[in-house]
């Protein structure tokens, strides 16, 4: 091949790729945006029953057309004690089958399938006025470019079929295995998408381009290569939930690898399970993640105490090192420095209420006086470090500043009253309400529960999201944030309702929690309007927030 077409296959090929992966990756954000509420419920209602939720996982993986996002979800669910590290275990396992059927539907050509998705998703996006809606465009414009990013890397290595070179590093490969797993994992963990990786293996085998024992080598190491791309995303989270993912890890990387080694060993053939070369790749990665979880699901819990042989739960106060406070006073006469202070103190703020809010979930499913004296405290803190939040800017604006330094200092401050707000509520409404259900010996509904659980996952979603764009300053966040204020009140209004029509039904639990049932569901909503303000600021300067309300315009993020 010569420098210049070598040059022009590089760029198409590396185009088709990088389509490919944005292509997966907004389909996953549309889903995850229209979604992910629904999605959290399930995930987290399965938490009883690991056949359950190893269904979830796979319904989760397929609609997010990523194990991963799935494994970042079950960390969280696992760092708040909402699922046992065991079921955890389960839904990634599914999770693992969910991905695979990914790529069983996303190889299917159809001339018919591009235009009818781009008709479809371009129409919703540009004329859809709910965001549900908007969204959904986004995934049928997203699943359109994949199948066009697939045609295109079909065009780009067409030209490759008769080429030595190419050649002669394809027999390469297809001869020595065990390198081809390695740039499989490897690929698929530098392109953060196993989905991405698979299909861009399958599609060159498909092409005659590499043979078909390379492209099962690369397929079983991109498995690995998906499983430690959780595992380096969830690295600093809890010890329970690196233990979850570590485990998974060990399972469908350790079954790759010996899968590898057996079809190494006793040459086996693939005849039985497709009519094409690529048909029995693509088979052979949805049977090996099947099998792995048909196997390994007796065996979860054994596996889950091996992995915590090397992953010890970390003992809380075990330090020395106390945090030191980022308000240098020394940095006042530095003004944009000084700001950058302050918002760190403001991030470990709503960091404290976001522990706060997922800690005061669980007095009112079983009281503990310890961890209410915990959330107090917080509280405490939290009113402690706002105050000298409040001195610090207000000795910055002692100085001659520039107005958009002022301007900044006073949104600061303004935060810094809505996020002691939120912490007042959870450590003086919500603790409180959490133990006069202990003192009364009364319980909610089952229904009313579900109702409270759900409502309060929504609302930590929503501080967490809100952490984010305090943090990036992102437009498109921001707008996202606003308008879950929105639906958090319909969906309170929507409970409330439900409420009501359990109290004309007469059930006695809901009559005997009535007035606690209210007042929480109305404290989180007060908790999620806290935060959410955080984003006026960002969107009053981009023009997208009009007397408080995000302006009704068609405008949508990108």
């Amino acid at each position: 091949m010569e420098h210049s077409q070598l040059i022009l296959f590089l760029l198409h090929i590396a185009g088709a790729a990088a389509l490919l992966i944005w292509s997966v990756r907004l389909v996953r954000t549309g889903v995850e945006r229209a979604f992910s509420n629904h999605l959290r419920r399930w995930l987290r209602r399965s938490s009883n029953n690991c056949l359950l939720a190893t269904g979830t996982g796979t319904l989760s993986a397929m609609l997010l057309q990523s194990s991963t996002a799935v494994a970042i979800m079950v960390s969280n669910f696992v760092t708040g004690g909402n699922i046992v590290p065991v079921v955890g275990i389960a839904i990634l396992l599914g999770a693992d089958v969910g991905s695979a059927l990914v790529v069983q539907v996303l190889v299917v050509r159809q001339t018919f399938i591009v235009p009818l998705f781009l008709l479809l998703g371009v129409c919703l996006f540009l004329r859809g006025h709910q965001r549900r809606i908007r969204h959904s465009g986004r995934i049928f414009i997203g699943l359109a470019l994949i199948f066009v990013s697939l045609e295109m890397v079909r065009t780009a290595t067409a030209p490759l079929m008769g080429d030595p070179a190419t050649a002669a590093v394809m027999r390469y490969l297809g001869q020595d295995m065990l390198t081809a797993f390695v740039i499989g994992a490897l690929f698929a963990l530098l392109v953060h998408s196993s989905v991405g990786a698979i299909l861009l293996f399958i599609t060159l085998v498909s092409q005659g381009l590499m043979p078909q024992s390379a492209a099962i080598a690369m397929v079983l190491g991109a498995n690995l290569g998906g499983a430690m791309i959780a595992y380096m995303l969830t690295f600093s989270a809890s010890s329970g939930a690196r233990q979850v993912i570590l485990a998974n890890v060990v399972l469908r990387g350790g079954a790759a690898s010996l899968t590898l080694f057996l079809i190494t060993l006793l040459d086996l053939s693939l005849t039985s399970i497709g009519t094409t070369e690529a048909g029995q790749v693509i088979n052979l990665h949805l049977l090996f993640n099947i099998g792995l979880t048909l196997v390994a699901l007796p065996f979860i819990g054994t596996v889950l105490k091996l992995v915590q042989l090397f992953i010890k739960v970390r003992l809380e106060g075990g330090s020395n090192l106390e945090r030191m406070s980022a308000l240098n006073s020394t940095l006042l006469a530095t003004p944009d420095r000084a700001l950058a202070c302050a918002s760190r103190e403001l991030m470990h703020i709503g960091e404290k209420i976001e522990v706060m809010l997922r800690s005061v979930g669980k007095l009112y499913d079983n009281w503990d006086e310890k961890n209410a004296e915990i959330i107090i405290a917080n509280d405490i803190q939290v009113r402690k470090t706002n105050f000298q939040i409040k001195l610090y800017l207000a000795k910055l604006n002692r100085n001659d500043l520039e107005e958009d330094v002022s301007k900044k200092s006073i949104e600061l401050s303004a935060v810094a009253v809505d996020l002691d707000s939120a912490s007042d509520i959870i450590a003086r409404n919500m603790v409180e309400l959490a133990k006069r259900l202990d003192a009364d010996a009364v319980k909610f509904s089952v229904a009313g529960q579900k109702e409270i659980s759900d409502f309060h996952d929504r609302v930590l979603a929503n501080v967490q999201l809100a952490l984010q764009v305090m943090m990036t300053q992102s437009p498109n966040e921001a707008r996202e944030l606003v308008a879950e204020k929105e639906d958090i009140r319909v969906f309170e209004q929507k409970l409330h309702k439900k409420h009501l029509n359990r109290l004309r039904d007469d059930l006695a639990e809901s009559i005997a929690t009535s007035n606690i049932h209210q007042e929480t569901l109305r404290a989180l909503k007060q908790i999620n309007t806290s935060f959410s303000k955080i984003a006026h600021p960002i969107l009053s300067e981009s023009g997208d927030l009009l007397e408080s309300r995000l302006a009704s315009s068609t405008k949508e993020p990108s």
